[in-house]
């Protein structure tokens, strides 16, 4: 049984979070999919309150800490990624911007994503299209068609209802499959890697 890593990021700022319940049910989504094609999965939770000051420091500072830079090779080496962010003003908010203000330059780059929202009223869903999906876009990440919106109306017992649930169960369905077809992952780009041959490098050519 191949085991894919799946990166599941929540920028919820209250705890408990109706942002993070979502993450937490998209996840659960694609791994019980991933499972049916015989695939394990390590999923790993990047709860992004938990490193806000840490964010910020590096938006000051150009470096990130030991834990935040753990946390985006997290992010860029997973086969998979579920990003949720609360919605504000009509766009993400702003630790969710942040966060991949900080992802390296086509780290993102044919990475299936999964993109999805919260919001106080169905009037914001349209800001995953306008907003969020943009933003992967620009990073060249692969975004799925379905994209999920819950408005407190769609949770019935802290449990996503009706239409959510099966629109949860579409989208995790499709990133699953995005998962399986492509290769396992190698991990996050070596940022010092060589590209070029060192003695082209250098000018020189061997004979």
């Amino acid at each position: 049984m191949t085991s894919r890593t799946l990166a599941v990021v929540s920028a919820g700022l209250s705890q408990p979070s109706s942002t993070r319940l979502l993450a937490d049910q998209l996840a659960a989504a694609t791994r019980d999919e991933l499972a049916g094609r015989g695939e394990a999965v390590d999923t790993r939770l990047v709860d992004l309150r938990e490193h806000a000051h840490d964010v910020v420091n590096h938006l000051l500072t150009g470096f990130p800490s030991e834990s935040l830079r753990a946390v985006l090779d997290t992010v860029t080496g997973a086969d998979g990624l579920i990003a949720v962010t609360p919605i504000f003003n009509a766009s993400y908010n702003g630790l969710f911007k942040s966060f991949f203000d900080l992802v390296e330059a086509d780290a993102l780059t044919d990475r299936p994503v999964l993109i999805a929202a919260t919001g106080g009223t169905a009037r914001h869903s349209l800001a995953l299209e306008h907003a969020v999906r943009p933003l992967f876009t620009y990073l060249h990440a692969v975004v799925l068609p379905t994209s999920v919106f819950a408005a407190p109306e769609d949770w019935a017992s802290g449990t996503a209802d009706g239409a959510l649930r099966a629109r949860i169960e579409r989208a995790g369905a499709e990133l699953a499959e995005q998962m399986h077809r492509r290769p396992l992952s190698t991990g996050p780009a070596d940022p010092f890697a060589l590209t070029t041959d060192f003695a082209d490098l250098l000018g020189r050519r061997e004979p």
